[in-house]
């Protein structure tokens, strides 16, 4: 799971927390129209970006917020980004959630994984919320197989619910498809 390095080590994917060093990647990420379109629009430089991770460092000591990168375990390759936020009253939000073309198969179930578990057992919270854009078809679908549940919904957004213990009942299911 977590070692002393901040790191989360799931079956094809390690997270490990951003660094000032990350600015320009995230900063080419969330400005690259293909991973974009779902996501909050981001301004600035990547200049700017490492100044927004020195802010949001301040956060993550505070245990606010967690901002990973997200690296294949074959080769340290770097393929996304995925962040834990509004942290409170025993629940998490996820999202900032974005693959690049260098995933591995199934990346987005490793790290989806990757991060239920962080916010789970590392940080011993019993629930997750967090929303997804209606036109955002493939996560939606995503969502709805990975078994979170569909709680409400607004003009623009579906909002969903997975309790810690939902998901454990769904750890073995998981860990049989990365055999």
């Amino acid at each position: 799971m977590e070692n002393k390095s901040g790191e989360v080590i799931g079956y094809n994917l390690t997270l490990r927390v951003v660094e000032e060093a990350d600015a320009e990647y995230i900063w080419g990420l969330r400005n690259d129209a293909r991973y974009n379109a779902h996501l909050s629009q981001v301004t600035g430089t990547a200049d700017d970006q490492r100044a927004w991770i020195r802010r949001y460092k301040e956060r993550e000591a505070a245990g606010s917020e967690y901002y990973f990168v997200v690296f294949r375990n074959s080769d340290n390759m770097r393929c996304g980004t995925v962040r834990l936020y509004d942290i409170h009253d025993g629940q998490f939000t996820w999202g900032s959630w974005i693959l690049d073309e260098n995933k591995p198969e199934k990346a987005a179930l490793d790290s989806a994984i990757q991060v239920y578990r962080y916010g789970f057992d590392v940080l011993d919270l019993p629930m997750s919320v967090f929303d997804v854009r209606k036109e955002n078809t493939h996560t939606l679908r995503f969502h709805d197989r990975f078994g979170s549940n569909r709680v409400s919904e607004d003009e623009d957004n579906i909002y969903y619910e997975l309790p810690r213990e939902q998901f454990r009942q769904k750890q073995r299911e998981f860990d049989e498809l990365f055999k």
